[in-house]
């Protein structure tokens, strides 16, 4: 039986900026619009959490039924030490989707926008399907697209929408930003896992692409970024704050590009989400002032 700090770890807590950034970032265009809910915001964080906590766990059960995880350097898999039986670990996955399903249908209600709910359950099944089923995406290089899309582009304006009520430009270009960030956190992770999704016949687009490749477009991801949202700067002058992440983006550029592999990776992993956090602080607060 997993012990409590072993589910949290399980549950990749270097991935969470994944889902915080995005609210922050919708949040903040939606007080430039003049239209901010701490309520709804809150409720949107709790949605975006919980969707990043039940991804993590379905990935673990699926990649860990597969025999994918068998040799993983990185965080603990519950699934492929055995800590966890896989039905545990799947009931952990749909435990945490239910949760996001239960604060989406809250934040819809009070919304009134009820079409939401196609949307809410459009991300539940894009999380399992990353890598469970029959034909998961992530299997297939398409990993990328669905976090670009859901916990960049779903996330941001559906945040900004359930309270604004309607987007701006700087929303879209936030959201883009964000999406771009979630990207890298997911190449620099796959590119750690090169060597043993070769083996185990998993083509994510760091395979698909191959090391060198995948490394440079990981530094493209973060400056990209970075451009998108000094752009805000258009409407919101003080998101020029994000210009702040420059150096830090530059670091861990260099660090990918210069070959870091295995566990040398795991600070890179960790301090790309930081970035993203940070990101979405910053970014945040520009448009918001």
């Amino acid at each position: 039986m997993a012990t409590p700090a072993e589910w949290i770890e399980g549950a990749r807590p270097r991935t969470l900026p994944a889902a915080a950034a995005p609210v922050l970032v919708g949040t903040g265009a939606a007080a430039q619009l003049g239209e901010a809910s701490v309520g709804r915001a809150l409720l949107a964080a709790g949605v975006a959490l919980a969707l990043q906590i039940g991804v993590n766990y379905a990935n673990d059960y699926s990649d860990g039924v597969r025999g994918t995880d068998a040799n993983r350097v990185g965080p603990l898999r519950l699934t492929a030490s055995a800590a966890a039986t896989p039905g545990q670990v799947r009931a952990a996955a749909f435990t945490a989707f239910g949760v996001g399903a239960l604060l989406g249908l809250a934040l819809v209600a009070l919304t009134g926008q009820w079409w939401l709910l196609a949307v809410g359950a459009l991300a539940i099944a894009a999380a399992w399907s990353y890598t469970g089923g029959r034909n998961p995406y992530g299997y297939r290089g398409l990993g990328e697209v669905g976090v670009f899309v859901f916990f960049g582009l779903v996330a941001v304006l559906g945040t900004t929408y359930t309270q604004a009520g309607r987007l701006s430009w700087a929303t879209l270009a936030g959201a883009v930003g964000v999406g771009l960030l979630a990207c890298a956190l997911l190449m620099v992770n796959n590119v750690r896992d090169v060597p043993t999704d070769v083996l185990a016949g998993k083509r994510t687009l760091a395979v698909r692409l191959g090391e060198h490749r995948a490394r440079r477009l990981y530094a493209v991801f973060l400056g990209a970024a970075i451009l998108l949202g000094t752009g805000c700067a258009l409407v919101a002058p003080w998101s020029l704050m994000v210009l702040l992440l420059a150096v830090p983006a530059g670091i861990l550029s260099a660090t990918v590009m210069l070959g870091a592999r295995g566990v040398l990776l795991k600070p890179v992993l960790a301090g790309t989400g930081a970035l993203e956090l940070a990101y979405g602080v910053l970014l945040g607060l520009g448009l918001a002032l």
